[in-house]
């Protein structure tokens, strides 16, 4: 075995060791409020399906007269030849947003990794958020520029920084909208106010906000009322939209400039015209039915209320994202799989995607779960929590 080798095998039995290896469980259909997985029928509670709109029939119909008129495949990247339904989402996205342009990449991750690498350079300087998500991390450091991490949702450290960190060319700040991991907000109007008054560009990463926040779900900018504020606002099709993708929406030059000079997107085979069909169809269906968006929000409520009266911890989520914080990774990954054993599928989340120590149980609450799978889920918590130590 070469020293490589050795070395590999040491580390994987050091995530073993602290109980933290991921193994992701079998769907074995549709990702429905109720799901069978591992050949249980489970409440889901890991999925970013918010909206419910990857079962939706309308959804799956215009995926399927997709691909009867161009194929299953793009079979090319965007750069060298494009479907009218991929320009079509295109225009329906940057509609949507209240932008001039928009431009989609194959995921969310080849979007922030695009964007950032396209439009700076290392003269440049980024102001990131401490909790943003890997891939906003990964561009930063491709892109070349000087990263300065502010800590988490702390205006006053940044200002601080703002001062202190100064360049001749550009500076951008950039968050997330909706944290992933914890179902908090960054305080984007504070934000925006320290990104005008200090010159900066104002990025934000969107992908649970969007269809999720906001006037018909046009997401945390929409929110706050900081459209003309928010140079790039950076979004995905894979959560609320039922599909797979992910987008940048901005000013036209801004995104003509990532669309000429982003490799992710150059040198990418461009997403199926189905996927692309299905999340034009979502977008149409979201903007027609506000009622899927009081549905996501009551349902939210009331589960978050439940964990609460029952003395768990859920942080400072104000979103569909709710965390139960744990703390120990073993904890965490028994917590879950005891819930699994009481019909219950929700994530146990653990270093390296939050801090070590800081190890919870990730649930994200949809618009089609009812009252029966919410209560069945908290039942679930109470005996699972108490039996583990959680509560």
């Amino acid at each position: 075995m070469s020293a490589a080798q050795e070395s590999w095998k040491h580390i994987v039995r050091e995530i073993e060791k602290r109980g933290a290896t991921r193994r992701p469980r079998t769907i074995e259909g549709p990702q429905g409020t109720r799901a069978q997985i591992d050949g249980k029928t489970v409440v889901n509670l890991s999925s970013n399906n918010y909206l419910g709109l990857a079962q939706d029939q309308r959804v799956k119909t215009a995926a399927k007269a997709a691909i009867d008129c161009y194929g299953c495949g793009s079979c090319s990247a965007r750069s060298i030849m494009t479907t009218k339904v991929h320009a079509e989402l295109e225009d329906a996205l940057a509609r949507f947003k209240r932008t001039d342009s928009s431009i989609v990449f194959n995921t969310g991750f080849s979007a922030n990794v695009g964007a950032l690498q396209t439009l700076l350079s290392e003269h440049d300087l980024i102001f990131s958020d401490s909790l943003n998500h890997g891939s906003i991390i990964d561009g930063c450091r491709l892109s070349g520029a000087r990263t300065v991490v502010y800590p988490h949702k702390d205006v006053q450290a940044l200002e601080a920084l703002l001062q202190e960190q100064r360049t001749e060319n550009v500076r951008l700040i950039v968050t997330d909208g909706v944290f992933s991991m914890d179902g908090d907000v960054a305080p984007l109007p504070e934000i925006a106010r320290l990104a005008k008054s200090y010159g900066c560009v104002l990025m934000v990463d969107d992908a649970h906000g969007t269809g999720v926040m906001g006037t018909g779900g046009r997401g945390t900018v929409d929110f706050f009322d900081l459209r003309n504020q928010v140079q790039v606002q950076m979004g995905t099709l894979s959560k609320a939209f039922g599909s797979v993708g992910g987008y940048i929406a901005g000013d036209r030059d801004m995104v003509e400039l990532i669309r000429n000079q982003a490799r992710p997107y150059l040198l990418s085979t461009a997403l199926p015209p189905g996927d692309m069909a299905a999340a034009i169809t979502s977008l149409r269906i979201l903007e027609q039915e506000p009622m899927l968006l009081q549905r996501l929000w009551e349902n939210t409520s009331y589960f978050r209320d439940g964990l609460a009266q029952l003395g768990f911890d859920t942080g400072e989520s104000v979103t569909p994202i709710i965390p139960v914080h744990v703390g120990e990774e073993k904890k965490a990954n028994s917590f879950a799989d005891s819930l699994f054993s009481h019909g219950v599928y929700a994530l146990s989340i653990a270093y390296p995607l939050v801090q070590a120590g800081k190890a919870r149980i990730r649930t994200i609450v949809t618009a089609t779960h009812d009252k029966a799978d919410l209560d069945t889920a908290l039942d679930a918590f109470a005996k699972c929590g108490r039996k583990c130590g959680a509560i």
